[in-house]
C-alpha cells in the first residue's frame, strides 16, 4: 500500500483574501485536517465551506495523538497541518507530526503562503540576505540571556511579541538600532512604527498595544 501525504499548508495571518486557491484545494481533497485549534480552523473551513474532518495536533499533544495521524498516513490517506495563522512550525506547534512522518518516509508536501516574518522584513527596508528569527521572547526564564545575546548579532533580527509584553520588550532592545514594528498585519487596524524602541514606545503609547507584533531590528550601525 502507498503512503500518503502530509501537506503544510498556510493559513491567512489575518485577511482572509490571502488564503491561496492551491490551500482550498489541498484542504478539500485531505481526508483529516490536524489544527492547533479546531474552532480557529473550523471557522475558517465554514467560510470556504469545506467539511473535512479535524482534529487537535499540538506542541505537547499526547503521543497516542501523533501516532493516529501517523497510522492513517501509513493507511495511504492525505492529511493537512495548519496552526490558527500563518504557516505551520514557524514559532507554531506541529514540529513533532513533521518530524515523525520525515522519520517514516512520508512525503511532506508545503502549500506556502501567508507568514508575518516575512511580511514584516520585506517591509523593513533593512537588509534581508542574512536575518536571525529568535521567536517570541522567553516570558522569565531565560530573558536577559535572550537580549544580551540578540545586542551582539550584527545583522538582521526578526522576533514576535505579544500585546501585553511589547512595551517591556522594546525598552529591552538595543537603543542605538532602528526598528520597524508591525502591528495586526493584514487586519483592518494593521499600523507599521519606524524608528528606535524609543521612538516606537512612544508611539504606541498614543494609539492601541492591542494585536500581535512582529519586530524587525536593524542591522548595527545601519543608516
Amino acid at each position: 500500500m502507498n503512503k500518503g501525504q502530509l501537506y503544510i499548508v498556510a493559513t491567512p495571518i489575518g485577511n482572509l483574501a490571502d488564503l491561496s486557491s492551491r490551500a482550498v484545494q489541498t484542504l478539500r481533497k485531505s481526508d483529516l485536517i490536524c489544527a492547533e485549534d479546531t474552532r480557529v480552523t473550523g471557522g475558517l473551513l465554514s467560510k470556504c465551506e469545506i467539511k473535512t474532518k479535524m482534529t487537535t495536533v499540538q506542541q505537547h499533544s499526547d503521543e497516542s495523538v501523533l501516532n493516529e495521524v501517523i497510522d492513517q498516513l501509513k493507511e495511504g490517506r492525505i492529511v493537512s497541518l495548519v496552526t490558527d495563522a500563518g504557516t505551520p512550525n514557524i514559532s507554531d506547534p506541529g514540529g513533532q507530526l513533521v518530524a515523525r512522518a520525515v522519520a517514516e518516509g512520508i512525503d511532506i508536501v508545503p502549500i506556502p503562503g501567508p507568514s508575518a516574518l516575512i511580511a514584516a522584513l520585506s517591509i523593513s527596508g533593512f537588509a534581508a540576505d542574512n536575518f536571525t528569527f529568535l521567536g517570541f521572547p522567553p516570558h522569565k526564564k531565560g530573558r536577559e540571556t535572550y537580549f544580551r545575546e540578540l545586542a551582539l548579532v550584527e545583522h538582521t533580527i526578526v522576533l514576535y511579541e505579544a500585546t501585553h509584553r511589547i512595551e517591556k520588550t522594546l525598552a529591552q532592545l538595543p537603543p542605538d538600532r532602528l526598528l520597524v514594528v508591525c502591528r495586526e498585519l493584514t487586519k483592518l487596524y494593521e499600523t507599521t512604527y519606524r524608528g528606535t524602541a524609543a521612538t516606537v514606545i512612544a508611539l504606541l503609547a498614543k494609539g492601541s498595544k492591542k494585536g500581535e507584533f512582529v519586530i524587525v531590528v536593524a542591522p548595527k550601525n545601519w543608516k
